[in-house]
């Protein structure tokens, strides 16, 4: 804290006017910029400009914001899972980091789930593929057979709309271990408008994630996940307590 107030109060001088008119050098007022941007204009800023275009692990698109990455690091030690499944892969980043986060415990493996594999790249031995719709019973079932290591964690990162994504809880939320988490991404979607680059029309996570937990006494709702303010996940860090 100590450390922002100090960076707020040089922004501020680097924006006074002095007697001698003194010109502020550019790199100052790119700073500056950055410090005054909102909450709302940085998830906006990196969700236009940084998310699809520029972040990888390890070369691989990864379309995450990286704070939420920090946090499910964190898990994962905490949690040292048996099975991650991750329902909605994508260009596979975050799929390679969850291996390679499960390789620095030198136990486990991811089970990626994903309708589509023609932009997957990620290799790697710890991970194993699950190609087929998420909902379906034969997906399910196939991904139960690979979970026999305990202690398991979800994370969706799949059909964003309310009810695929709360069938998909549905589903899913039996493998969970207690003490583990079933992690829903993308809520912030329902937190902005359609048009603007973030929202959409549909009801989305957040949606689902409150109509699970009326259903669900046995997850919780993790706000610690959230400390760093900056997640793609509100509500989204849900922990198995029963």
């Amino acid at each position: 804290m100590k450390a922002f107030r100090a960076l707020r109060t040089a922004a501020r001088k680097f924006g006074d006017k002095t007697a001698s008119a003194q010109r502020e050098p550019a790199a100052a007022s790119t700073y500056r910029s950055r410090w005054q941007m909102s909450l709302r204009d940085w998830l906006l800023h990196h969700q236009r400009n940084v998310v699809f275009e520029r972040c990888r692990w390890m070369g691989v698109p990864a379309f995450k914001n990286p704070l939420d990455a920090w946090i499910l690091q964190e898990i994962v030690h905490e949690v040292r899972p048996g099975a991650i499944v991750e329902i909605g892969s994508a260009a596979g980043g975050s799929t390679l980091y969850l291996a390679h986060l499960l390789d620095l415990l030198g136990r486990g493996r991811v089970i990626s789930v994903d309708l589509d594999r023609a932009r997957f790249q990620a290799r790697h031995p710890r991970i194993v593929e699950v190609t087929g719709d998420s909902g379906a019973p034969e997906t399910r079932a196939r991904v139960a057979a690979l979970c026999e290591e305990r202690p398991v964690m979800v994370v969706h990162d799949g059909d964003h709309r309310r009810e695929p994504l709360l069938a998909d809880l549905e589903s899913y939320a039996p493998l969970v271990s207690v003490g583990s988490y079933l992690i829903v991404e993308d809520g912030v979607i329902d937190l902005f408008e359609a048009g603007d680059g973030i929202g959409t029309r549909d009801q989305g996570p957040l949606f689902a994630i409150e109509e699970f937990l009326g259903r669900h006494p046995e997850f919780v709702v993790d706000e610690d996940r959230e400390r760093y303010l900056v997640t793609y996940n509100p509500r989204g860090y849900l922990k198995r307590v029963s």
